[in-house]
This record gives C-alpha cells, structure tokens and sequence, in this order.
C-alpha cells in the first residue's frame, strides 16, 4: 500500500512561510497586492477565482480585480495590463486564460510585465525557468508539483524521472524544476514509443496529460512515486486524474491523490509568488 502524498501539509507549510513574510512586509507599511484579471464569466474561472480570493485574504494578501466583459476588446484589456505595470502597488497579476477569441493571446501575454506574473504565463517568465535566471515566477502547477516532492523529503538527486505531458503550463517547467534538483528528467508526451517501459523505467513519474486514466498499473512498478497533475470529472461525477489511482496505490511507494494532491498547493504557490515579488519590488 502506497503513502498517500497529500497536499494539505505541504500547502499549510508554504502558507506559514508565506504569512511570516507578509506580516514582516506589512511592518514597513506594504500590503502585498494581487492584480485578478479577468474577461467574461467562465464558471471555472469564477471557482478557481472564489479559492485564490480566500487564500490571500487568510494570508493577509489584498485582490483587486479587473473584469471586463466577455466582448470586451483587446486594447481594452491591453489598458488594463499597462495600468497594473504601472501601478507599483499592485505587486502581482493573475490574467485568466483561455481568452476570448477576438483577443491575440500571445500578444496579450507579452505585455505583462514578468516580475508582476505570478503565474508564469509570459514568455520571459518561462525563459528565466529554462535558463535559471531569476525573471518572473515559474507556472504555480509546475511548482506545486516540485514543492510537494521537496516536503516529502524526496531527494532526486541523481534520480530518474518521466514526466508525461509536455505544455508549458505544468510539463516543460517541471522538467525543468526537477532538473534543477538533480534528477535525470526523460520527457515524454502522448505519441512516445513504449510510454509503459519509460515510465516504470523511472523511480519519479510525474503525469500532465491532460487525459483521465492515461497511467494505469502497466506503466508502473513498486518503489516509485508517481505526481499525477490531472483533474476530471467522471462518469458518476467523481474526481480522477490522468493515473488510474486504484491501479497504482497498491504498487507504487508513493502516489499523490485526487483531488487533494497537487491542485491543493497550486493556490498556496500563487500568493507566495505575490507575496515574494512584493518583497522583491521593495
């Protein structure tokens, strides 16, 4: 039976560390601040948007939000941007994406000024993952995923890793992440060749398919720890992610859940990349 990789722990020690520094920055008169922006009314954006307004409001980080209707149009959202560049006391910015189709995404993405996205979602961002300087912030999912490796003491240090996806949201930057760390990081998408033997060839499988039960107990083998990333609904409207759970926990040495496993650090990661780049600013 495998030891179930919890978030819960790793988001309340985050969070601690997280506080300290804000109260510490709030004794020199600065209030870390988050900059929500969002177009349209997406039930999920709403959702994830309700979560990260209760984290930093625990945390002593203050939102303010920017929403534009769903017609909006891209100068318009481009003005909002350049406000928040501007606004030295907005310290971070969430941009919720997808956008709507009249909106150049690419476009949109590279006027964000990197030191203030907080989600890793500009261009330069992403070049400071991959080259390891320290511009903007690495994508929160990718992230969570190294940090909740770190809190349970998993050295992968010389140690080999597949990581399954390759977006730049989670699966390119946690490559990278890990092979920060040491590892031995083999990256693998949906056509690879002999996907099971790549992934029990690893001691760390790390799965961002983006598809629900991709893993099943012919990848994986004991003594491995798996991170699944992936979150859907099924059939009976229970969560699942791209590992097939009950196929895997009863192999493997470790295994994050679903839900409650990477999605539960994701938040956490976001507001101490607010909280830290109010620090950085000042």
């Amino acid at each position: 039976m495998a030891t179930i990789l919890k978030g819960a722990p790793v988001a309340a020690a985050l969070n601690r560390r997280t506080q300290a520094l804000c109260e510490e920055l709030n004794t020199r008169g600065i209030v870390p601040t988050l900059a929500v922006v969002r177009v349209g009314e997406r039930e999920d954006d709403l959702s994830y948007e309700r979560g990260v307004v209760k984290r930093c409001e625990s945390l002593g980080v203050a939102v303010q939000k920017f929403v534009l209707d769903a017609q909006a149009t891209q100068e318009e959202l481009l003005a909002v941007i350049d406000k928040i560049n501007r606004d030295a006391a907005l310290h971070g910015c969430l941009l919720f994406r997808p956008l709507p189709p009249q909106m150049d995404d690419r476009q949109v993405r590279a006027a964000l000024a990197p030191e203030k996205d907080v989600d890793g979602v500009t261009d330069l961002s992403l070049a400071g993952v991959f080259t390891n300087a320290p511009v903007g912030f690495p994508p929160c999912t990718a992230q969570a995923c190294a940090e909740i490796l770190d809190f349970y003491g998993i050295d992968l240090s010389g140690k080999r890793v597949t990581v399954v996806g390759r977006s730049l949201v989670v699966g390119k930057p946690a490559a990278m992440l890990l092979d920060k760390r040491n590892a031995t990081v083999t990256m693998c998408n949906s056509r690879t060749r002999d996907l099971p033997n790549l992934c029990r060839e690893a001691d760390v499988v790390v799965v961002a398919m983006g598809k629900m039960g991709a893993i099943g107990g012919d990848c994986l083998r004991p003594g491995q720890v798996v991170v699944d990333v992936g979150i859907h609904v099924d059939a009976d409207g229970k969560l699942r992610g791209d590992v097939c759970f009950d196929q895997a926990e009863p192999v493997v040495e470790a295994i994050t859940p679903v839900p409650g496993g990477v999605g539960a650090v994701t938040t956490s990661v976001l507001v101490s990349h607010v909280v830290q780049a109010a620090s950085i600013s000042n």
